[in-house]
């Protein structure tokens, strides 16, 4: 699988974190509280379970529900809480588990010294059970006086088999994790984006189709999940089928950037450039204030030659993310090419203080240097680094030889020069 863009800074685009998570599940605390991603993601533990994990796993397996009817939750205490309260925490959940349940109607175990896993049954229907949860919720809450997190899935859901609930809540609470502490989210399509998101971000990729294509079954109209499928398919190189994904996700949406951006990136990955500058010309209209645009615009410009075309997106880029060494690379190879050295240089400076082994930045910041005449041994040096790096790209070659041939002309000069009597 070899992909046909090079620059780390240039990829698919996926909602992230700052994105809509919330899905139609209930959470209670502030809406307006920012949105982050947890530390630990808790559907890890289905690929790689832990001790107390697994034994839970095989409880549950063993366990003879009546009606194969049940409740599957994960809650844990704030992570911020004291010593004292983790210590605590076991015994108090038990406690209150008790008081709300019997032995006869639940199961549960500690995953660590502050999240718990559980599962009842024998409820009347779900809202009686969603209640008893909630009850069991409050009581721990206010006992240890911490807020508490949980992750909610139902049995039966949907296609998912009863062995698969348990993981359904563990995924749930990485959803509700993204809120904080004191919200709880029951299972849905959204949970699964970001399972299948937190797949995609440990390489997992056949992993991740997977989860968007269970979480596309509950909700067909996902645009989040139509387009991370996509971006999957696009990584592993199966380019007409994530071009299929984004042209669905644009039909149910079509002024979706992210989308459009991907329809463009497909297209520019196939070579189809004029298509390509469209398309990122649409999603500029829309959005001129993501960085991922701007640079494959500017970037696709400047392969065209449309150089004074390509500045103002560079432009962009560079006020976007300050830490690009793309963008401002690409400055400098068109400064270059106007044979603006002194600036040229500057953003070749950049360029490689951020990127110091981009050859290209190298070869060009070395040009700057030579052709002006200043710091010789470090053009030279850069010029060796940038056709080390890259040692089968004969422009670094042909670049390094002209940078030694001036070298090698100052030298002669300075050997000529007369010496001055005292």
């Amino acid at each position: 699988m070899t992909q046909k863009f090079t620059a780390k800074e240039i990829h698919f685009l996926k909602n992230g974190t700052d994105g809509d998570r919330s899905g139609g599940n209930r959470s209670n605390g502030s809406e307006d509280q920012p949105i982050h991603p947890p530390d630990i993601y808790f559907s890890d533990l289905l690929h790689d379970p832990s001790v107390r994990f697994t034994a839970f796993e095989k409880r549950l397996a063993d366990t003879k529900i009546p009606g194969d009817k049940f409740i599957c939750a994960l809650v844990q205490i704030d992570q911020e809480a004291s010593e004292e309260t983790r210590e605590k925490a076991g015994e108090i959940f038990e406690a209150c588990f008790h008081s709300v349940l019997d032995s006869d109607r639940g199961i549960w175990e500690s995953l660590d010294d502050t999240a718990f896993v559980l599962v009842f049954w024998d409820y009347k229907n779900e809202k009686d059970g969603t209640r008893l949860l909630t009850l069991l919720k409050e009581k721990i809450s206010g006992r240890l006086n911490e807020d508490l997190a949980m992750g909610i899935a139902v049995c039966p859901f949907h296609d998912f088999e009863q062995h698969q609930i348990l993981g359904n809540a563990l995924k749930a609470f990485d959803h509700a994790a993204f809120f904080g502490p004191n919200h709880y989210i029951t299972f849905d399509a959204v949970s699964l984006n970001i399972s299948g998101d937190r797949l995609f971000q440990l390489g997992r990729h056949e992993e991740a189709i997977a989860e968007y294509e269970k979480g596309l079954a509950i909700d067909s109209k996902n645009i989040n999940l139509i387009n991370s499928l996509g971006v999957s398919y696009g990584i592993m190189d199966q380019l007409d089928k994530a071009l299929d994904c984004f042209e669905q996700a644009s039909a149910i949406s079509p002024e979706e950037v992210m989308v459009i951006y991907n329809i463009g990136l497909i297209h520019r990955i196939k070579d189809k450039e004029d298509k390509a500058v469209l398309y990122l010309k649409k999603a500029h209209a829309i959005n001129p204030e993501i960085f991922e645009i701007e640079l494959l615009l500017g970037h696709l410009l400047f392969k065209q030659d449309q150089f004074d075309q390509a500045m103002p997106y560079l432009d962009a880029a560079v006020r976007l993310n300050p830490e690009s060494g793309t963008a401002f690379r690409l400055k400098g190879q068109i400064l270059l090419d106007k044979n603006d050295l002194e600036e040229a240089g500057t953003q070749f400076n950049m360029a490689v203080k951020r990127s110091p082994n981009d050859a290209v930045a190298l070869s060009g910041y070395a040009r700057t240097m030579a052709l002006r005449q200043k710091n010789l041994s470090i053009a030279l040096s850069f010029a060796k680094k940038a056709r080390d790096l890259d040692p089968e790209n004969p422009l670094f070659s042909q670049s390094l030889e002209e940078i030694q041939e001036i070298c090698e002309e100052a030298r002669a000069m300075n050997r000529d020069k007369p010496i001055k009597s005292a």
